[in-house]
């Protein structure tokens, strides 16, 4: 048996304080950002050195623009404008993440329905479409759904549907691309994350990937309405409580929070040296243009407010509708923020990497036949 099994284990025999960060009230072995040096947590370097780097791009932009060199002023332009169009999806992903801290396992699993079935596929995906957050802001929802007890599956299918879909980027999208090619693109997108969540679920009931381990037990009662008119009527707003709830939020959502910035600093250094108008100019709609969009989606998809400007200018000047469709929901399925916090909430690679697996043949697929159109 694992460590992480023994872990499991013991948490069951001794009930201990539960925790929103990605360690355990209890430290083990297992959890590489947990104290090690005699209960002295080691410095989180990429957190704070990508923070760092942001706050360097998005001084000087704000102080001095125009008397930048060339290079850094693209980079210090990037961080100024991701951050701007990202911080308050990360800062709603926060309250989200510390509401969900304080409402028990049980509502949030009852609401979401039963874990592998079609109808808890359809809750998680209609949850992730009806969430106003961009990627970051949702992955840090999802995480914490998974750590409430929703399937593999759910989680998945959550994420999936979930970045670019949201109210305000869809009635962006309708002025950049016209309201029939973003409904298209939104039913085509609802499809894959129904038909990728119930590959995950069948997968780990076959023994393929793991489960959740949080998952309540088969045969739990799934009746969301009485608990949560019970939590609605004994909530007590405070500005002690809301406090609270915003600390929790931050301490659950900062592996996100250190991905998101470490991204922004790899998105602003691809602008500062690779010219904007080569994606009109080699993303065109052909077999070579669509594997272009997939290597481009996974290397510089940072945040869904980034991509669906970008899809856009493939869609109208590229003439490249497959290719606007790939270049969203390849960003979604190979975002290495969310192959890497999937990794470090799930602690498991195999499950991690089978999101683009499962994923991007189906966006690939999909964007040819709409180039064909």
């Amino acid at each position: 048996m694992s460590n992480h099994d023994h872990c499991h284990d013991d948490a069951e025999k001794k009930p201990v304080k539960e925790s929103s960060s990605c360690c355990p009230a209890e430290p083990s072995a297992d959890r590489d950002c947990c104290p090690t040096d005699g209960g002295k947590p080691r410095p989180d370097w990429l957190l704070w050195g990508s923070l760092l780097l942001v706050g360097l791009g998005y001084g000087l932009y704000l102080l001095a623009p125009a008397n930048l060199p060339g290079w850094l002023h693209h980079y210090a332009e990037g961080s100024f404008e991701l951050m701007n169009a990202m911080w308050w999806g990360i800062a709603l992903g926060v309250i989200f993440v510390g509401l969900l801290g304080h409402v028990p396992r049980e509502t949030i699993m009852r609401m979401l329905g039963e874990g592998g079935s079609w109808n808890g596929l359809l809750r998680a995906t209609g949850a992730g479409v009806l969430l106003d957050l961009c990627s970051h802001g949702i992955l840090a929802v999802g995480m914490k759904l998974y750590e409430r007890g929703a399937s593999v599956g759910q989680m998945m299918a959550f994420l999936i549907a979930s970045p670019w879909n949201s109210l305000s980027l869809t009635l962006i999208m309708f002025g950049l691309i016209g309201v029939g090619w973003t409904l298209l693109f939104i039913l085509l997108s609802l499809v894959i994350a129904l038909i990728s969540g119930r590959i995950f679920d069948l997968l780990v009931a076959h023994g393929t990937l793991p489960d959740n381990p949080n998952r309540l037990p088969a045969g739990a009662d799934l009746s969301a309405a009485p608990s949560l008119a019970t939590l609605i009527r004994e909530a007590k707003p405070s500005g002690v409580g809301l406090g609270r709830l915003l600390m929790d939020g931050v301490r659950g959502s900062k592996m996100v929070i250190r991905w998101a910035l470490f991204g922004v600093v790899l998105a602003s250094l691809i602008r500062a040296f690779v010219p904007a108008d080569i994606f009109a100019d080699w993303f065109g709609p052909t077999l070579m243009g669509l594997g272009l969009t997939v290597l481009a989606a996974t290397i510089i998809e940072v945040c869904s407010e980034g991509s669906v400007p970008i899809a856009a200018d493939l869609m109208n000047r590229a003439a490249a509708p497959g290719n606007a469709f790939t270049f969203l929901m390849a960003g979604v399925a190979t975002d290495y923020t969310e192959v890497m916090v999937i990794r470090d909430t799930t602690r498991s690679w195999k499950l991690a990497l089978f999101l683009p697996l499962v994923t991007v043949p189906q966006v690939i697929l999909i964007g040819a036949l709409l180039n064909l159109a």
